[in-house]
């Protein structure tokens, strides 16, 4: 992080945290905002569910909900981002206050509630993007849909034109009832509109489903189960957690999901006991409190093809994603593996 960057996130540490959040996408969008790059190497780059990445480094969703900055965090050093979350129709979230800072933990807890100005806007910014790293989107359904199964797909039929990938979003806990369609038959159900609708894209994109981390064992085996049968391209594990285990923070009694630093551990392991369940069949991408390379790649070694993160650029800065690249390609080097591919659930027995 250079002197600039030191600064600006200095400043921003001192303000409420939505309007730090808010501060931070525009200037990214003014061009204020200096940037690393692209970050490759011949061991970094991957392929991941047929998508190209310069490195297998990416930005998880949460960030840009809007796509308001899609350019410049195409040049932020990371391997892909991952936009949103859009639902067919504009909505405001939740009331205010819902997005929490906790220093001590380096977490935050949000209850955003899938804040967002709507599929069609989203898409109209999305068809103007640059060429370049996999651009994606994540899927979400309105609060007061009579079918939020058919919003998933309806998001879908708009935004698929410009996108590189679709993630299906039946894991956040800010809307209520979302997490029920996490269920076997609702799943399936769900799964199978979107897929259809991906088939009768001029071109179709992979599609990812993500998961809660507060499952059972018994609830994440039959997701595995789902997600073989469904033709659905990977999985992203996890989302945030209800569990507030451990916390110093005065904030922590907070409705909403927790992400960040304290998810770390809760989230490999069930990464990497559904990478045991699917044992290769499909790709995994790592989420929950990465915020180093060695993090990055215990999510690799516990059976992730490519990892995201979001909650620790709050602490970090932007240009983390890089340094985490940079930091990953040496431990690769390190330990003699020629790709990240070599490297992914070399250490999974590490997790179960």
């Amino acid at each position: 992080m250079n002197l600039i960057e030191r600064a600006g996130l200095a400043a921003l540490l001192r303000l409420d945290p939505e309007l730090s959040h808010g501060l931070s996408i525009r200037a990214l969008a003014a061009g204020l905002v200096p940037l690393s790059g692209v970050v490759t190497s011949p061991r970094l780059a991957s392929t991941v569910a047929g998508l190209a990445m310069p490195n297998p480094i990416g930005l998880a969703a949460g960030f840009d909900k809007n796509a308001v900055a899609v350019a410049p965090l195409m040049r932020a050093g990371f391997g892909h981002i991952e936009l949103g979350a859009a639902t067919p129709r504009a909505q405001p979230g939740n009331p205010k206050p819902r997005l929490f800072r906790l220093t001590e933990d380096r977490a935050a807890i949000n209850r955003f509630g899938f804040n967002n100005e709507g599929a069609a806007a989203i898409a109209a910014r999305l068809a103007r993007r640059p060429a370049g790293i996999p651009v994606g989107l994540n899927l979400g359904a309105n609060k007061d849909s009579a079918d939020r199964a058919a919003d998933f797909a309806d998001v879908l039929r708009i935004s698929g034109p410009h996108i590189d990938f679709a993630t299906v979003n039946v894991s956040s806990p800010n809307t209520e009832r979302l997490r029920e369609l996490q269920g076997r038959a609702a799943l399936a159900a769900l799964l199978a509109g979107v897929l259809a609708v991906r088939a009768a894209l001029a071109r179709p994109v992979p599609v990812f489903l993500k998961i809660a981390p507060d499952l059972a064992p018994a609830e994440l085996e039959e997701i595995a189960e789902v997600a073989l049968a469904s033709g659905i391209d990977g999985i992203i594990a996890t989302n945030t957690t209800l569990a507030r285990d451990g916390l110093k923070s005065a904030l922590s009694s907070e409705n909403g999901g927790l992400s960040g630093a304290p998810l770390f551990e809760k989230s490999t392991r069930v990464l990497a006991a559904l990478a045991r369940l699917t044992a290769g069949r499909l790709p995994l991408i790592g989420v929950g409190g990465v915020g180093t390379a060695e993090q990055a790649y215990q999510k690799i070694r516990a059976g992730a093809s490519a990892v995201q993160l979001y909650t620790a650029l709050v602490f970090g800065g932007l240009s983390l994603g890089a340094e985490i690249a940079r930091g990953l390609d040496a431990l690769l080097a390190r330990d003699g593996f020629a790709n990240v591919a070599d490297a992914v659930g070399s250490g999974i027995a590490d997790w179960t």
